[in-house]
């Protein structure tokens, strides 16, 4: 893996109780459970990593573009053009996987 920093676990606790909590007050249990019929993820993973609303439906917007039936060139100029919005969406799915 090469060189990676140390993580704080306890801030990691910290913010990820946090994050949990914000998640149950503001995530849209029902925009989670249609997601997670798209996605290998679970009601619960997607309300994990999508705390806000407006990012279960960037990730929705997302896995439109992804599952389109364009070409693999638009849909990647159909993601880099919509970059700014995507990117805390990719963040988020990241974190998740790694």
């Amino acid at each position: 893996m090469g060189n990676s920093t140390k993580i704080d676990w306890e801030e990691f606790r910290k913010k990820a109780k946090n994050a949990a909590s914000t998640a149950a007050a503001e995530t849209n249990e029902e925009l989670a459970g249609e997601m997670s019929s798209f996605t290998h993820l679970t009601k619960k993973e997607i309300q994990e990593i999508f705390p806000e609303k407006s990012e279960m439906e960037d990730f929705s917007e997302l896995m439109e573009i992804v599952k389109s039936s364009t070409t693999r060139n638009n849909k990647l100029n159909k993601i880099v053009a919509n970059s700014e919005k995507f990117s805390k969406v990719m963040l988020s799915l990241l974190d998740k996987i790694i």
